[in-house]
């Protein structure tokens, strides 16, 4: 059993045990925990601590606001909090070098990920190239909220005081962990790989880190994964919470969170360091700017916000916490386009529960009846959210519960937690609606489903919120029930009712990058397939026909279009008709494109370089320097530069490498591809040069004594096949004539072929054909060779 006691170490000063406000709290939980556990010793002290973590948050000069990631409840309180407050300066819990990024939120679609992304490592072991951290943000968030107050209204700073995206990886294991699956996994589709390895940084990870208590919780709740807790225990109460009730119970939740947690753990000295960097930032830009810390919101996790380290809050004594330079790596930065299914696998969420949080936002917000801050001329802004909410100035109706003239905090939690839940009634029109929609989706994909089954779903809906004691079903219910009632048998079809559930509730949401927040590479590419007349930025998949005779300007596209074929994912650019080969081009040709649907792929080669061919350029380049680069992949690369570059340049450099690879190599395993690739560059320069390159030349001279060495050699290992013999003499005896014109010695092939001993049959027989090819064993003597093996029992 893990240990679980109050994690060690020094911590601020907090109240005395007896101070106002929360004092009768305290004392209620500690009759509580000796009336339980029979103790006052444990129990005692981790309810009194929480209580003590919420008194000494709230008591802070610097306003904390704690959130949750994705969370509708969170982003609600977040608008209600800046119209009322209107703050100068917002310090943001994330990492500090994708400030600029947030500017070019306006021209993208949400979801989307920021990104940071470095192909060459300086400082990090090799093998963990590329490095890739992404941060998703979505509109039902309170950090989208706050990011567009403060880039929409005038005069407000966004700062961000989180580790750089360098330090992610300098305080992470030796060996980067992997995401955790998703709660309920199925098969992943395609938009849930939008993310690709990255690793992901959020705002207000809050959720239990010690299993057993997961576990405890989603028992005693009745519930099957920790989304549904979350939704059902506190998104739904603190949906119409007022700021301090809102904040006393984030800070509350994120204290037991905390407290209830092994110690002793990496991740946990991580979060600790975290917290010390986030306030050496804050307290170095209020030093730095003099701005009043009343005029200032801090917006961090809930976590983070019952932090206890020495540096926390603005009249700490404790020195700034000492912060390690970055690393040689270079970083890149972009958007990339994120969906509700691919935070979902990042972050280990119940699939559809980001679908879901976003319906909640949507159904929230027209019953609070809120206006969001949104960021102006954002792409898919509806109408009834633009108007008066790209200035960052929301409205709310109603007048929130004031803050106290002199600052002192007011216990709403013991109220909040010994009032019952409220009661919120059975709606049977959105329940009625639901059901008969589940049921036309299931048998548009091949489910029998009929007015009995959505009479079925309906019933059963209720009765697993009664068994849970609900008095109205969820969206986890219904799906629940629609499972039960309409998946009899099998999947019929690609979706099974499950996901057909989620795309009724709200969908799978995909983001989309807009043009000018598009790197340079990017928008390159779209411009230069502009001639083709589609529109490439949408998710369908869309056939492009090129008819290279009637309109040769479209040859640029084609160029372009090989050239992303070799650098894109399969299904991006996929050819129908026609074909690129060493010294052939296809007159007409078909595509199929898909470039809105694979857009983050295409973002990530601009990070790589300013054009498609420079980035195939340093990957050829890389390719062939790589310590397991051989001559074979090097003539490949020779080929790849012939077809899609135009560059004599390039390939003699390729060549030339090609030669030294040969030389060293001391195995004939890839003898077959070298003799297949350098037979045909041969005759691509014989029929499109006048004379040989130099580096030709010297790959047939070096060819011709290295497998002339190595020949004897081979045909007695046992791990050399007849195989890589025969390509051997294929090489030697078929390109013998540019050899020998080249100035290579025929004397040596015939002491190499005398020197042959094999004993395998099949060696014995190749080496015969040498014998003879070279005139060294006659006609007749082979055939009464033959004839001797004829006549042998």
């Amino acid at each position: 059993m893990p240990d679980l006691s109050p994690a060690a170490g020094p911590a601020p000063a907090g109240p005395a045990s007896g101070a106002a406000p929360f004092a009768a709290l305290r004392q209620q939980l500690a009759d509580a925990a000796t009336a339980f556990a029979g103790s006052p010793d444990a129990l005692a002290e981790i309810l009194a601590g929480i209580v003590d973590d919420v008194d000494r948050a709230l008591g802070e000069r610097l306003e904390i606001f704690p959130v949750c990631h994705h969370s509708p409840a969170s982003a609600l309180a977040m608008v209600r909090r800046l119209r009322a407050k209107q703050p100068r300066v917002i310090y943001l819990e994330l990492c500090e070098d994708l400030r600029p990024l947030l500017d070019e939120l306006s021209r993208c679609r949400l979801p989307v990920a920021v990104q940071a992304f470095a192909s060459e490592v300086d400082g990090f072991p090799a093998e963990w190239a590329p490095l890739s951290v992404v941060a998703p943000v979505t509109e039902a968030s309170a950090e989208y909220q706050a990011i567009a107050y403060a880039l929409e209204t005038p005069g407000v700073e966004l700062v961000l005081v989180d580790r750089s995206t360098d330090h992610v990886f300098q305080w992470s294991p030796r060996t980067v962990p992997d995401g955790d699956p998703p709660e309920g996994a199925s098969p992943p589709e395609e938009e849930a790989a939008l993310h690709g390895d990255a690793v992901g940084v959020e705002v207000g990870d809050l959720r239990p880190r010690f299993a057993e208590l997961e576990a405890h919780l989603l028992h005693h709740g009745k519930v099957r994964h920790w989304s549904e807790w979350w939704e059902q225990y506190v998104e739904r109460p603190l949906a119409g919470a007022d700021h301090d009730t809102y904040r006393q119970v984030m800070v509350l939740i994120g204290s037991l969170f905390r407290r209830l947690r092994p110690t002793r753990a990496d991740r946990l000295d991580r979060d600790e360091d975290r917290e010390r960097y986030m306030w050496t930032r804050i307290r170095q830009h209020l030093a730095r700017t003099g701005v009043d810390p009343a005029d200032c919101l801090y917006v961090c996790g809930a976590f983070h916000a019952a932090s206890r380290v020495e540096q926390f809050g603005l009249d700490s004594t404790a020195p700034d916490f000492e912060i390690s330079p970055r690393t040689g790596t270079g970083w890149r930065y972009g958007l990339i386009p994120s969906s509700h299914s691919a935070i979902e696998a990042q972050f280990g969420l119940a699939p559809g529960s980001v679908s879901i949080a976003a319906a909640s936002w949507a159904k929230a917000v027209s019953a609070a009846r809120v206006t969001p801050y949104r960021l102006a001329g954002q792409p898919g802004e509806r109408s009834r959210a633009g108007r008066g909410s790209g200035t960052g100035r929301g409205r709310v109706a109603g007048t929130p519960a004031p803050d106290a003239a002199d600052g002192s905090v007011t216990d709403r939690l013991t109220g909040f937690l010994a009032a019952p839940p409220p009661l919120d009634g059975l709606d049977e029109a959105e329940l009625r609606g639901w059901c008969v929609d589940i049921v036309r989706l299931a048998r548009r994909n091949g489910y029998l489903a009929s007015t009995a089954d959505a009479i079925a779903v309906f019933e059963h809906s209720i009765l697993l919120a009664g068994l849970r004691n609900r008095a109205r079903p969820t969206p986890y219910d219904f799906a629940d029930a629609a499972v039960t009632c309409i998946e009899k048998d099998v999947v019929p079809g690609r979706r099974d009712v499950r996901r057909l559930c989620e795309i009724l509730l709200g969908g799978d949401r995909i983001g989309q990058v807009g043009y000018h927040a598009l790197p340079p590479l990017a928008r390159d590419v779209l411009d230069r397939l502009r001639p083709l007349g589609l529109d490439l930025e949408k998710r369908t998949v869309q056939r492009a026909l090129l008819d290279l005779t009637a309109t040769p300007a479209l040859a640029a596209c084609s160029d372009l279009l090989w050239l992303l074929r070799h650098l894109l994912p399969a299904d991006a650019v996929r050819p129908i008709m026609g074909e690129r080969r060493l010294g052939h081009r296809s007159i007409q040709e078909s595509w199929d494109l898909a470039l809105g649907r694979n857009q983050r792929a295409l973002i990530e080669l601009g990070y790589e370089g300013v054009t498609v061919e420079q980035v195939l350029e340093q990957r050829l380049r890389r390719a062939v320097r790589a310590p397991d680069a051989t001559a074979a992949g090097t003539l490949a690369a020779v080929e790849d530069a012939l077809r899609l570059l135009d560059s004599p340049r390039l390939v003699d450099d390729l060549g030339t490498r090609a030669v030294e690879l040969l030389a060293a190599e001391r195995t004939v395993d890839d003898a077959p591809d070298v003799l297949r690739r350098i037979r045909r560059l041969l005759a691509h320069y014989r029929a499109t040069t006048a004379a040989l390159p130099a580096w030709c030349e010297a790959f047939m001279t070096t060819g011709y004594a290295h497998y002339c060495t190595l020949l004897p050699s081979a045909f007695v290992d046992d791990e050399a096949g007849t195989r890589q013999v025969g390509a051997m003499l294929g090489f030697l005896f078929s390109l013998e004539s540019v050899a020998l014109s080249l100035g290579c010695d025929r004397s040596q092939l015939e002491l190499a072929v005398a020197q042959c001993h094999p004993e395998a049959p099949a060696k014995v027989a190749l080496l015969w054909a040498a014998r003879h090819q070279l005139g060294l064993l006659p006609l007749t003597e082979l055939r009464a060779r033959c004839a001797e093996l004829l006549a042998n029992p």
